[in-house]
């Protein structure tokens, strides 16, 4: 797409601050100069903030102070001025009740850092499941030029000659434990192999796939997303990525001019294709709405229900991030994408080019990693979005992580009210469940956890799994991790804990699924479903102050990302007022 560059050079934001001989200018000139930059560093060159959402609390970002050196090494060569500003980290594996409560929250810290500072550009260093979408939304909403440089996933692990997948592997062996088939000794021991260096997961878990998204959006340089945290290449990407961002704030190229409807179907289907996280849906359609670009969950479906799922990467299938990478990486999924004609080869990328020009030269090195399309892991990837009266604004699936032989089924439903109430029972050998039944969670949507915890892949009751059952149908308001699997119906809309047609389930209602149909029905009459919620009452307890508070009264359900309602599309000025 077009994109015709600014006028070079010419007064840049950060001169409100910095330039001239005022006393405001000496104020805020002067009190920097105390970490002892020259005077000619404010000579009216590009700013650039390195927001990090580095974090010992943060252990997937635990290396993101190293990769900022080599990302201001490259601002200082192409003639800026970095600063490295630390920004609001939500781990998700440390963050409760849950790192998507605090998504909204470091989105917004993100918009007023870079609004409020003296910065031309920023570069967002991400990693965390979480940190990507919130930097991604945070920039969108104030539209300075910006850039993602991603920390990268860990090296495999490795147990006993078997690969170890972040999260898949202890899904797995959670349940084997529950089963009998492995001994507590054994699960601590496999332990010390699942992260076996500094980095996120690495599996397609959300930490890769919105590193994928980034990519796919063109809001990184071509190959960031699958590149090993400890990879020296890791560091060069950096670096690139600091040089690139000064070259991006002299052509003023912002997030507006590259998140476009054609960036946002690139991902979708991109998403497909690797076998992306659930969890990309509701980032994605938060980050259309801070931009204004009209996606909902039907394009979701459109778009990827004939996306073959072609990365043969845990959870959906063997490999981990390491192979993905050694095969060539996202470049050669987008461009079997592109020679597919499923995307849109000529949207704009943060390195001025398209992304047909970024992948042309991108070269498959491992077809049992990234598969061709004949060879696809399903010929049918992508989210599948089922709508009924059980979910009338829609709830997900993913079809690469299911089992087909469940895509089709119908079921007496076991009702769990909570995810206490389900720990509570799950185990208890009386549980009158077997492997045909639909077990179903309720209140873990956006307000009922609060925050929409990743609990949606419940774990099978130990008296099915003993059977060598490794599948049920699964039903909630939740998310699930990434790295989970199985045939998990999540994000149900409207959620229980407002009243959605998910608080009428009942013990031995009747479920019925049809992924192929996209359909999903709670078979109970309409008028006793219309009583039963008339006697429903939201859930007791619920916080009257604090963010949390903030969240309940503002969160949006999860079909429209989860986003806070008076955050979408409105941006507001990137200059503020001086106050001195």
């Amino acid at each position: 797409m077009a994109f015709e560059k600014a006028q070079w050079p010419r007064k840049l934001r950060s001169q409100e601050w910095y330039g001239g001989t005022s006393r405001d200018s000496i104020y805020h000139r002067g009190w920097l100069k105390n970490q002892g930059y020259p005077h000619d560093l404010f000579d009216g060159r590009p700013v650039i903030g390195i927001l990090n959402t580095w974090s010992d609390l943060t252990p997937c970002n635990g290396h993101l102070r190293e990769l900022a050196e080599k990302v201001k090494a490259g601002v200082w060569e192409a003639g800026g001025f970095p600063l490295e500003v630390p920004v609001f980290s939500a781990s998700e594996n440390t963050f409760r009740p849950t790192a998507m409560m605090y998504r909204n929250l470091a989105a917004m810290a993100v918009e007023e850092v870079m609004r409020g500072q003296p910065i031309d550009g920023a570069v967002l260093l991400v990693g965390c499941d979480k940190t990507t979408p919130s930097l991604l939304m945070g920039a969108a909403s104030t539209d300075i030029p910006s850039i993602v440089v991603t920390g990268g996933p860990m090296l495999n692990g490795w147990f006993r000659g078997e690969r170890v997948g972040s999260g898949t592997a202890l899904w797995q062996m959670s349940e084997a434990i529950k089963a009998g088939e492995m001994s507590q000794e054994d699960f601590l021991e496999a332990e010390q192999a699942m992260s076996r260096s500094s980095g996120s997961c690495n599996t397609m878990g959300t930490a890769s796939t919105m590193a994928s998204m980034a990519e796919a959006l063109g809001m990184a340089l071509s190959g960031n997303a699958a590149i090993p945290a400890v990879d020296s290449r890791r560091r060069v990407m950096a670096q690139l990525t600091g040089r690139r961002i000064v070259d991006m704030v002299k052509d003023d190229l912002k997030p507006s001019d590259i998140l476009t409807r054609e960036a946002f179907e690139n991902a979708i289907m991109t998403n497909g294709a690797i076998g992306g996280s659930t969890n990309a849906v509701v980032h994605l359609l938060a980050l259309a709405g801070r931009v204004g670009v009209d996606v909902g969950l039907d394009d979701w479906d459109r778009l990827g229900r004939d996306i073959p799922t072609i990365v043969n990467l845990m959870p959906s299938g063997k490999y981990l991030m390491e192979e993905f990478f050694y095969a060539g990486g996202l470049p050669v999924v987008l461009k079997s994408l592109l020679d597919g004609k499923k995307l849109h080869g000529d949207a704009l990328t943060v390195s001025g080019r398209t992304m047909g020009e970024e992948i042309a030269n991108a070269r498959n090195w491992n077809e049992d990693v990234i598969r061709p399309v004949d060879r696809a892991l399903t010929s049918h990837g992508g989210i599948a979005v089922l709508k009924g009266n059980l979910a009338p604004n829609g709830c997900v699936l993913k079809p690469s992580a299911a089992s087909p032989h469940l895509m089709v089924h119908t079921g007496r439903a076991v009702v769990f009210e909570d995810i206490d109430d389900y720990k509570a029972r799950i185990n208890d050998e009386a549980l009158d469940i077997d492997e045909t039944c639909v077990m179903v969670l309720k209140n873990c949507g956006p307000k009922g956890y609060p925050g929409m915890a990743e609990v949606g892949n419940m774990g099978l009751p130990p008296k099915v799994l003993r059977k060598g059952i490794k599948d049920m149908v699964r039903i909630s308001d939740a998310r699930m991790s990434g790295t989970a699997y199985g045939t998990v119906i999540l994000h149900t809309s409207p959620e229980a804990a407002v009243g959605g047609p998910l608080a009428a389930v009942r013990n031995g209602d009747m479920i019925s699924i049809d992924v192929p149909n996209r359909t999903i029905h709670l078979d109970v009459p309409d008028t006793e479903i219309a009583a039963r919620l008339a006697d429903w009452s939201p859930l007791p307890g619920q916080p009257d102050s604090g963010y949390a508070r903030m969240f309940l009264d503002h969160v949006d359900q999860a079909h429209t990302g989860a986003d806070f309602d008076f955050l979408k599309g409105a941006r507001g000025s990137a200059v503020g007022r001086d106050s001195h």
